[in-house]
């Protein structure tokens, strides 16, 4: 018998229950809490969000090839503490740095997974424990705080622009930039084809290999991205800054409707996604539930999320 997930109408049923659940959601925690639907409220909110939102948007190209990057976290915690340790020298340019140290971490990650066919999650594994044990040798397992002086340089992150917090200017401009990467270009329908189904796209004349690769350098990128700005929001860097961040940026992707097999998603669902865990997490705070303790309610979400998103056809296909 068909369901809601199964039938004729799963497809359209997976696009707008995320969205659904964020209304539902929102209204649930504005009940228990009305100063939280106050636009400061909500504007922090969205400032919470961001960099949850960076580290999605990039491992959504990894998610909807079929694969997982599993060291957004280390690279995070490791762009951070470049840019407590460099921003002094290099000003600006310690942000060029660790965004580049997260281009190339991507693309050993890619490579990896390419040349040697070792699977997605092995690779970004083990790149995770390199870039952690790097981040804990030059940081001398340390908390980096960063000087009034450096500070000035983070003006773009910690500051605002006509009311609007730096950081909900940088998310929004990482959602404009990779949605039309995803909607609107070659990449993004090459990453979908490949995901849908890898050896058509093979035989299409797709090089899969190439875009594997791309698309894990996104996601290296962005989480970078994610460990810069981080890094100016806490006025430090850390080896742990990002220590809590895998489990939520994973689950906010495919809790936004990106089937864990690939194929399907969009970015726009990741920041639906995304809004969603925030909410939850806010919503546990106000409940009084312990910080540490949230993260079994992620691994319940999205065991949940998976469970109505994978495209059980493709089980069979290891990536």
């Amino acid at each position: 018998m068909a369901t809601p997930f199964t039938g004729p109408n799963a497809d359209r049923t997976r696009r707008w229950l995320p969205l659904a659940t964020l209304v539902i959601l929102m209204v649930v925690v504005g009940v228990m809490q009305p100063t939280f639907l106050y636009p400061a409220t909500l504007l922090q909110l969205a400032s919470d969000t961001a960099v949850l939102f960076i580290l999605a948007a990039g491992v959504t190209f990894v998610i909807m090839l079929g694969g997982i990057d599993l060291s957004l976290q280390s690279m995070a915690s490791l762009a951070s503490v470049v840019v407590a340790l460099t921003v002094a020298q290099l000003g600006y340019g310690s942000f060029v740095l660790a965004i580049g140290i997260g281009a190339v971490a991507g693309l050993l990650s890619g490579l990896a997974h390419v040349k040697l066919k070792v699977p997605s999650f092995i690779t970004t594994l083990a790149i995770s424990g390199v870039l952690f044990s790097t981040a804990l040798v030059i940081s001398g397992e340390r908390s980096i705080t960063l000087g009034e002086a450096d500070r000035n340089y983070q003006a773009w992150i910690t500051g605002s622009f006509f009311g609007i917090p730096g950081v909900i200017i940088i998310g929004f401009v990482v959602f404009v930039l990779a949605s039309v990467l995803q909607s609107r270009t070659p990449f993004g329908r090459y990453i979908a084809a490949i995901g849908a189904g890898e050896p058509a796209a093979y035989a299409s004349g797709v090089r899969v290999s190439r875009y594997k690769v791309y698309a894990f350098i996104l996601s290296s990128t962005l989480a970078a991205l994610a460990g810069v700005v981080l890094a100016g929001r806490l006025a430090s860097g850390s080896p742990t800054l990002a220590a809590e961040m895998l489990l939520p940026s994973i689950a906010a992707v495919v809790v936004g409707g990106t089937a864990i097999t690939g194929g399907v998603g969009s970015i726009w669902q990741t920041l639906v996604g995304s809004l969603i865990i925030s909410v939850v997490r806010i919503g546990m705070t106000f409940l009084g539930v312990n910080i540490f303790a949230q993260n079994i309610v992620f691994g319940t979400v999205l065991i949940v999320a998976v469970a109505i998103t994978i495209d059980r056809s493709k089980i069979p296909i290891v990536k």
